[in-house]
């Protein structure tokens, strides 16, 4: 309980109104737990495993805005007046999730002021990482996309003892997360694989050469 954003910023005195409110569940992988214009009516913490947060691109397309762990909310999008859901969010694993009802967490924020803030802060550091993710769409070649999402996914979830990042995804998540298509993706893994600036096995990526991979991300495939 104490692991998730809610639990962990929550005064003591509001613990057990906190356990009385709130629904924990297990969701099988792939299982959607928002979607995107869904009517908005709590918000959603992960206590154990993986869900992308992702949105409408295009008519037959996804872009995955983060992926949330162990202790991450989401939802939150759907804060204010918003009267619909603006993302939607599926399980990349079998995961634990809790959910509170929209007005017993806006109670809780009224009463919990270290809630309240370090929420505002993640909303201001949400907000710049999107407004950074839709420059670099806008500007960054596609493999320094590529190369900057699998950096980014190392320093989020870190790596495996066999050197492998500690998320698998599919092809198509990648794709999504990156802002491209499957196979430019697998077009891509290919070259750096063979250039031996990752290692692949199955759908596990390593990565052998994080400096080639940074500068691609910032130089662009020259």
């Amino acid at each position: 309980m104490q692991s998730c954003f809610f639990c962990r910023l929550c005064v003591k005195e509001w613990l057990p109104a906190v356990e009385t409110n709130r629904k924990t569940f297990t969701v099988k992988k792939g299982e959607k737990l928002i979607n995107e214009g869904d009517i908005v009516t709590g918000i959603y913490f992960v206590n154990a495993g993986k869900v992308k947060v992702h949105k409408k691109w295009g008519e037959d397309k996804e872009l995955i805005i983060r992926i949330a762990n162990k202790g991450a909310i989401f939802g939150h999008r759907g804060l204010g007046d918003l009267a619909s859901s603006p993302i939607s969010a599926t399980a990349l694993e079998e995961s634990i999730v809790c959910f509170i009802e929209i007005d017993f967490f806006l109670t809780s924020l009224k009463v919990n002021s270290d809630l309240l803030y370090q929420l505002m802060m993640f909303f201001a550091e949400d907000l710049q990482l999107s407004e950074n993710k839709m420059r670099d769409l806008a500007h960054m070649p596609v493999k320094g996309r590529v190369a900057f999402s699998l950096l980014q996914l190392e320093k989020s979830f870190g790596t495996t003892k066999d050197g492998f990042l500690d998320i698998v995804l599919s092809r198509q998540d990648l794709a999504s997360f990156s802002g491209t298509t499957y196979e430019t993706v697998f077009r891509i893994i290919s070259e750096l694989t063979e250039a031996n600036v990752i290692k692949v096995s199955g759908k596990n990526i390593g990565l052998l050469n994080k400096d080639k991979l940074a500068y691609f991300s910032k130089e662009g495939d020259t």
